[in-house]
């Protein structure tokens, strides 16, 4: 599967935004894009007025980096938005936001999303008490992602814990400490979604 593997913080830089890629480090002085606010390589620091095309194009990179998703995967989510009732920006921003390891980083079980990917590849979750490996499943209100028994021991996720455990929680989730279970009440509003995106011009590039 393609998957990018050069240094997660160049993303951060070329979208001049916090993507949230590496975690914890996001929250501290070594990151990046608060050392160098400009886009990586040689002529980064040079000003260049972008088309229409390319603002467009900027939104949807954005939005594909920010979830970790690759291009055929986001153009079979804005399809599935189109069909959905509504407005289909909205709608393909609540469609990644129920991936699984999407709600696993929300409900705090991850520092990063690439770490929640890793973990649910691993099979230490259960949606509705049936193990989920699968980083892409979308979950629907009312299911239950829990991690599970055998994983409630490893140290790592009581490490997690202690460093995500004052993260604000979003309206559409529910998280239960002690049994280490989260409950999808919702799908979720735009206004839980905080990645500075514009989704109408997502919407303008795929419909042209």
């Amino acid at each position: 599967m393609a998957r990018y593997t050069d240094a997660s913080c160049r993303l951060c830089r070329r979208e001049a935004q916090k993507l949230f890629l590496k975690g914890e480090r996001c929250y501290t002085k070594k990151c990046s894009i608060d050392k160098r606010p400009y886009v990586p390589g040689q002529h980064g620091q040079q000003r260049k007025k972008q088309s229409e095309y390319g603002l467009q194009l900027r939104e949807k990179q954005k939005a594909k980096r920010f979830y970790g998703v690759l291009e055929s995967q986001f153009a079979k989510y804005f399809d599935m938005a189109v069909q959905r009732s509504g407005v289909t920006g909205t709608n393909l921003l609540q469609i990644l936001e129920s991936r699984l390891d999407n709600v696993v980083y929300r409900l705090g079980m991850a520092t990063s999303r690439a770490e929640s990917r890793q973990l649910v590849r691993h099979a230490h979750f259960t949606v509705n008490g049936q193990k989920v490996n699968i980083p892409s499943y979308l979950v629907r209100p009312g299911d239950v992602v829990a991690l599970r028994g055998k994983s409630r021991s490893v140290e790592k996720f009581k490490a997690v814990l202690e460093i995500t455990g004052s993260k604000v929680l979003p309206q559409w989730l529910e998280f239960d400490v002690d049994n280490m279970t989260g409950r999808v009440l919702s799908l979720a509003a735009r206004e839980d979604v905080d990645v500075q995106v514009s989704e109408h011009l997502i919407v303008e590039l795929y419909s042209k």
